[in-house]
């Protein structure tokens, strides 16, 4: 049986490998998954969130040790880590009673009809490698709670990070409730062609329009986000340490890689120096290196192949009049050292392109509509963020994205849906509405 190995991004170190899950395999997780669904779909959901609970305890146990793994697979210092994992276990049981919420059934018509909100069968969840537990466990807890199966299909770069996490959770949940595919991009499209019922994917656009395609022919539905090319604006009125901050730090974060990463700032012509002057001082905050190192804070680039293209696009924008005003170009192996670009223009790739790396890629503006219109222009509509005061609130709702933030980041508060615009997805999680995306909807009506 092939094997799928596992290396520690920052050193190219092997850490260790899971077997390859054949195509008959995966026919007979789905059939089992399908098996185990019957019963756990048939418990109140109480019950369901009881499990749950339980299951979230083993995992807030096991944090420190899943969170170290994360770091050594994924290349993120253990802060990071370790609030990534520690986050999930403590957000089940808040997410479960959403849920329980969002499908109670709903009385109509002085209660004629019922609405109700019943079990879709087996949930596959596909999902990438920069939150290895935070994007599975996000459509994880909706999917179990709404009385659901679900199959795993980490991505090949972070799979043992995903066995560990499985196998926390299954230390609870009934058998074959949970279970987990192993593989590339092949064992994906098996995933997708087989007996499931429903598709959550995170990942590249190309792969979507593809998992798309493939659910279409069954009517299958899918929830997918396909990532993003977030603007940051900052207007004349804004306060500049406050904006500067946010640009740099949402730039960097996760080494860039990060799918509501700000990947284009736009900033008035008449604080652009004062602006660039605070993103160089908050640039000085920030330190590459391995996860062993207790003053990085910025972690490896996942392969060569992502890191290649991350320096393509640098080479791209300085080729085309970009300058370089904060930061080094002598990048160490495995990373990318986080810059400042300036002189930004709509036909770079870095302008165009999700890059995915530690870059703050800045252009001035004149004309407000300009920035908006530039903003727009890409396939991309995740987030967007304006900073500023009288025409903030204008900018926002000018912006085609699923989420917007004024003076703040893009993603809602509380249990708001995670949505994109455009291309950068279809459905969404979170939110009344987004859990019940889980479910199947019913109406009985009686005489």
């Amino acid at each position: 049986m092939s094997k799928l190995n596992s290396y520690n991004p920052a050193t190219g170190e092997f850490i260790g490998d899971v077997p390859v899950t054949p195509e008959k395999a995966v026919t007979e997780i789905v059939r089992k998954a399908h098996e185990a669904q019957h019963s756990w779909g048939d418990l109140p959901v109480e019950e369901r969130i009881d499990v749950l609970k339980k299951a979230a305890s083993e995992l807030q146990k096991e944090s420190q040790k899943i969170a170290l793994l994360l770091s050594k697979e994924m290349g993120k210092d253990i802060r990071r880590s370790y609030g990534e994992v520690a986050g999930c276990a403590g957000s089940v049981e808040y997410v479960a009673n959403q849920v329980k919420d969002a499908i109670k059934p709903i009385s109509c018509y002085g209660g004629q009809s019922v609405i109700e909100y019943n079990p879709l069968g087996v949930c596959a969840i596909i999902y990438p490698w920069n939150y290895p537990v935070s994007m599975a466990h996000w459509m994880l807890i909706p999917a179990l709670t709404a009385g659901n199966a679900v199959i795993l299909k980490p991505s090949e770069e972070t799979p043992l990070v995903a066995l560990a996490y499985v196998n926390v959770m299954n230390r609870v949940l009934p058998e074959n409730l949970l279970q987990i595919v192993f593989g590339d991009e092949k064992q994906g499209k098996m995933l997708v062609k087989s007996d499931v019922d429903f598709i959550g994917f995170t990942g590249s656009m190309s792969a979507g329009r593809d998992i798309m395609s493939q659910a279409g022919r069954n009517l299958k539905p899918v929830i997918m986000e396909l990532g993003g090319k977030d603007p940051c604006i900052v207007l004349e009125d804004a306060d500049i340490d406050s904006a500067a901050r946010f640009a740099v730090s949402n730039s960097i974060e996760n080494a860039g890689q990060m799918c509501i990463s700000t990947e284009r700032v736009f900033v008035d012509y008449r604080i652009a120096d004062k602006f660039i002057d605070k993103l160089k001082e908050y640039l000085m905050y920030f330190k590459v290196g391995s996860y062993t190192d207790p003053q990085a804070n910025v972690g490896p680039i996942i392969n060569e192949k992502q890191r290649n293209n991350i320096l393509r696009h640098i080479d791209d924008a300085i080729s085309k009049g970009a300058q370089v005003a904060g930061g080094s170009m002598d990048h160490p192996e495995n990373f990318i050292n986080p810059l400042i670009l300036t002189g930004i223009t709509d036909d770079m790739l870095v302008a165009k392109e999700e890059t995915f790396g530690p870059l703050v890629c800045v252009t001035t503006f004149e004309n407000i509509e300009d920035a908006i219109a530039s903003a727009n222009g890409t396939d991309y509509g995740l987030g967007g963020v304006v900073f500023g005061g009288y025409d903030a609130e204008y900018v926002a709702s000018k912006l085609d994205v699923g989420m917007a933030g004024i003076n703040t980041g893009a993603g809602g508060g509380g249990d708001t849906p995670w949505v994109g615009d455009k291309m950068s997805g279809v459905g969404y999680h979170g939110s009344p509405d987004g859990h019940r995306q889980f479910t199947q909807v019913k109406v009985i009506n009686r005489a």
